[in-house]
């Protein structure tokens, strides 16, 4: 049975903090047996003052981390899902990209990546608004990275809960777990987070696992916490609060997987619904 590790993260505008805390984590992970470490979106560097943080976010910093992460992957023995962190893109703008270290390579694999599909462009009724295409280069395709201590897992971040045609697409390629980090806002967490990151995982019929962002940020930002880990039938495991970071443990029963889809075979009795003919 894997256990894995979730890291609940305050990141700030210092990436190089924030990656000593990962990688203290991962360690702490190894000691406690731990294959897995999974952190939350943005976990680098968390910064809306944008031109503060285009000072970090270049080819340079991004491939350091990167060397970074996969050296402490391959040295502490546990794969590192991170969740997300800003990497440059194509036409100026920047890739919200969540990397996934194994600690089995030898420094020369490229770790999996994935770029967030859905920008995070809405204006709240608590008077917070947010606008990520101005700067973000929304992802085109979804991705699953094979054959790690949980079997075939999805990757998602945040934003991307909201949209059920990218879990379909991650259920109809039988993913058995999916990552979801996050930094949600303290509305939309309070309203929305629990009920939907179990609503996904019933759809898939699929672990999900969903790092988050807590507390006020050095930007001032806001996120609501709760770090969950939800079974395949949508019972909650774990849930790490929101009163700030640290790490825990979850036992992951794969087992779990095939007995859901055995009583619930909806990933078998789907069909695609056809389109009404335009009025």
């Amino acid at each position: 049975m894997p256990k894995i590790a979730v890291l609940q993260m305050t990141s700030g505008i210092d990436p190089e903090a924030n990656f000593f805390a990962i990688e203290g984590a991962a360690e702490e992970a190894a000691a406690a047996g731990a294959q897995m470490l999974f952190t939350p979106e943005m976990s680098i560097l968390l910064d809306r003052d944008r031109k503060r943080a285009a000072e970090w976010i270049d080819p340079r910093m991004a491939g350091e981390i990167a060397e970074k992460l996969t050296n402490t992957a391959m040295e502490t023995g546990v794969d590192i899902a991170l969740g997300s962190m800003a990497v440059p893109a194509a036409g100026g703008k920047w890739a919200n990209r969540s990397c996934y270290f194994r600690s089995d390579g030898d420094g020369a694999v490229a770790p999996v990546i994935y770029d967030k599909m859905h920008m995070f462009d809405v204006d709240l009724a608590s008077g917070e608004s947010w606008r990520e295409s101005n700067a973000y280069a929304a992802g085109e395709v979804a991705v699953t990275v094979p054959a790690t201590p949980l079997g075939t897992l999805g990757l998602a971040i945040c934003y991307d809960l909201r949209f059920p045609a990218l879990f379909e697409e991650l259920g109809r390629r039988r993913c058995d777990a999916i990552a979801v980090p996050a930094a949600f806002t303290l509305p939309t967490g309070r309203a929305h987070w629990h009920v939907m990151l179990r609503a996904r995982a019933i759809e898939a019929s699929a672990f999900v696992i969903a790092a988050a962002q807590v507390g006020t940020h050095e930007d001032r930002r806001e996120t609501y916490g709760h770090s969950l880990v939800v079974d395949p039938w949508g019972e909650v495991l774990l849930d790490m609060g929101g009163e700030g970071p640290g790490l825990a443990f979850c036992d992951i029963d794969l087992v779990r997987i095939e007995d859901v889809r055995r009583q619930l075979p909806s990933l078998a009795n789907k069909r695609d619904v056809p389109r009404s003919p335009a009025p």
